[in-house]
């Protein structure tokens, strides 16, 4: 695995969904970062995973408070920077961005990415480092994913030949990459109907959807061109990569997986 040559920051966002996340009202927790699996509690997981990776200098959790962040990694809080979380999660980014303002890179995930490790981190941060692009986005196939998981309920978008599931890893790595956050509400929002989410990028990338005469690579090219940056993907190896912890199937599929590997 070819590791990271450059130093990164990394944001965790981390902040609830509202008194009514259906996922926080089940585990009865106030904060979806708080359920634990594996024994551990999720958003405390991921900031492990971070903190023992040595290319990533600094750690920022955006959360509303930090006494949800306190109950959330114990010992583990000093491990990172509390950011106050606002409006929307591309909101919370950009005012976590303006506050690193060194030049290094930007890695964002969720608290929810209960999977996330060092081969995963390896093999993103290296291949964005490669890419001459502003902004990567970590991606992984349906082949990937059902290769491992044939039974998975995952949302594939589908391009052509290609079909792709998120994998909540974003690279930021120029100024110019903070564009696509005044598109990202909009993803956001329509993250589970892809004919809105492609319509979010102009005429011409509905039409090259409708027609299946877009690929991946076109599919960025022309948000790239839409947004004003240079946007690439990165295709994860990884079928673990695409699975966050959204629904209770989820939680049940992730503790399975962490009982094999312990």
């Amino acid at each position: 695995m070819v590791q990271p040559s450059e130093k990164w920051h990394a944001l965790i966002l981390a902040a609830s969904r509202g008194p009514n996340d259906p996922m926080a009202e089940y585990y009865g927790v106030s904060h979806k970062c708080l359920i634990e699996v594996g024994g551990e509690k999720m958003l405390s997981r991921v900031v492990n995973v971070l903190s023992d990776h040595s290319s990533i200098q600094s750690i920022r959790v955006s959360i509303e408070d930090e006494v949800a962040l306190d109950l959330a990694l114990g010992e583990n809080r000093e491990k990172v920077i509390f950011e106050p979380s606002t409006t929307s999660a591309p909101a919370s980014v950009l005012q976590a961005l303006s506050h690193i303002n060194d030049g290094h890179k930007v890695l964002v995930t969720t608290a929810d990415h209960a999977l996330l490790d060092r081969d995963m981190l390896d093999f993103f941060m290296s291949s964005a480092e490669q890419s001459d692009s502003d902004l990567n986005v970590g991606l992984a196939s349906d082949k990937t994913i059902l290769g491992a998981y044939p039974n998975a309920k995952r949302t594939f978008l589908k391009f052509g030949p290609d079909r792709v599931s998120g994998c909540n890893l974003f690279a930021f790595k120029t100024p110019q990459a903070q564009k696509v956050l005044a598109f990202w509400q909009q993803i956001e929002k329509n993250r589970k109907n892809p004919f809105k989410l492609v319509a979010a990028f102009g005429f011409k990338a509905i039409m090259a959807y409708l027609t299946s005469s877009i690929n991946l690579e076109k599919a960025f090219e022309l948000a790239s061109d839409r947004i004003g940056v240079v946007a690439k993907p990165v295709l994860l190896p990884f079928a673990n990569a695409a699975i966050d912890v959204d629904k209770p199937e989820d939680k049940d599929l992730v503790e399975d997986i962490l009982a094999v590997k312990s």
